[in-house]
């Protein structure tokens, strides 16, 4: 960390408040125009920025967040964006956090879905081949760093190693969640006597109780009342706000698993044809930010609702505002139970867990698609060696390599 990121950490309490959220957006508005890769990666370019460069949280607090994120349903990368956001500078921070991140993916996407263009030719395979490739160094240089400081020791190293294992055999959203309630359960008994003070940090912004409890009564009603009165008001627009709240609020897995699900819901009520629907899929793989920002592209291109950037800005809204409302529900839950002594135990195994969640992430989706042929593994390998060892910014070596591998394949 650097002199200006120690004095920066050091002195959030005595910082103006609008200055904070301002630097909460600027921050991830640069993490929304070069995080390249998807939410795997995301993780690893969050890390890079927020615990080492700027020294905003701990290592510990940081896997803390990440674990709590990857519990929740929704967009992972992006909750625990707004969560760092939420510790830095309050509710504002959460917002600034989520705009600043979303910003750019959402007006390409948006911008996308009003002009509707033809996507994806080969010179744009090449560079999202590229993207893919130095993606997968970003996330191997996060996973050996949070090795270091999470897996320490053999319990702790044998649940990480059990949880990627597991993980390479058994795939789903629903091992993920699995996999993080055993490392609980492993930590729960085996690492009592080594269980630490958890991660804090008194200059962090609180959710009072009232707050929280309303955020989680409002996600639920959300949930049951928009398709109710989307049908009782025939409204377009609620029902399209509708499909992509329930599709925001049921999906675990990240962006990927998003897919199917709109599919089903939106080529299926007729509202895109099947090859608008995948060309604007395949236009989100290449660009940064969060795959969520795929729904501004259906919401913008749809026919049957409301259409147009306003189609795209309701469905942008609708997907993100559960990871919104549950963020700052249950992060306050998260807080106040892992101060227990039997929870801060079972945090130990989750923070291990994590990291072979992220190993086992690493494999499979990142290097079984980022590698098709042995020549990118040296590519891969030679990334590694720009972000671990010449230190170069991620984002150079991203776009470095899209560029590199997207002219030599054209």
């Amino acid at each position: 960390m650097d002199e200006t990121a120690s004095q920066e950490a050091a002195s959030v309490s005595g910082a103006d408040p609008f200055r904070e959220i301002i630097g909460v957006f600027q921050a991830f508005l640069v993490q929304g125009l070069t995080a390249f890769g998807g939410p795997v990666a995301h993780i690893g370019y969050f890390r890079r920025e927020f615990v080492e460069r700027r020294g905003w949280l701990s290592e510990d607090a940081f896997a803390d967040l990440l674990a709590l994120a990857q519990f929740l349903p929704g967009p992972a990368s992006s909750q625990l964006g707004m969560a760092i956001g939420m510790r830095r500078a309050g509710y504002a921070g959460l917002l600034a956090a989520w705009a600043g991140f979303t910003l750019p993916a959402a007006t390409a996407m948006i911008a996308l879905g009003c002009l509707a263009p033809h996507l994806g030719d080969y010179w744009g395979q090449g560079v999202l081949h590229g993207l893919q490739i130095a993606a997968a160094a970003v996330v191997a240089q996060a996973v050996i760093a949070m090795a270091r400081s999470l897996a320490v020791g053999p319990i702790r190293a044998g649940i990480a190693i059990g949880g990627a294992i597991g993980l390479l055999y058994v795939h789903g959203a629903m091992a993920q969640v699995l996999a993080l309630v055993a490392g609980g359960l492993f930590g729960l008994a085996f690492l009592r006597e080594e269980a630490a003070v958890p991660p804090d940090d008194p200059a962090s912004h609180r959710v009072p109780p009232a707050v929280s409890a309303t955020a989680i009564v409002l996600f639920a009603l959300l949930l049951l009342l928009l398709p109710i009165l989307a049908a009782v008001l025939d409204s377009p627009t609620l029902s399209l706000a509708s499909v992509f709240y329930r599709t925001g609020a049921l999906v675990f897995g990240g962006g990927h698993v998003v897919l199917p699900l709109l599919q089903d819901e939106v080529v299926g009520r007729g509202w895109l044809d099947q090859n608008t629907f995948l060309g604007g899929y395949g236009a989100a793989q290449a660009l940064p930010g969060p795959r969520f920002s795929f729904a501004g592209f259906v919401g913008a291109a749809q026919e049957a609702a409301v259409a147009g950037w306003r189609g795209g800005l309701v469905a942008l809204v609708a997907i993100f505002a559960p990871g919104l409302l549950l963020v700052t529900g249950v992060l306050p839950l998260w807080d106040r139970m892992k101060r227990q002594p039997a929870a801060r135990a079972a945090l130990g195994g989750l923070n291990a867990v994590v990291v072979g969640v992220l190993a086992a992430a690493l494999w499979n989706p990142v290097l079984a698609t980022a590698i098709h042929r042995p020549s990118d593994w040296a590519l891969a390998a030679g990334a590694f060696v720009f972000l671990s060892i010449v230190r170069l910014p991620p984002w150079l070596v991203v776009l470095g390599f899209a560029a590199l591998v997207g002219a030599f394949t054209r």
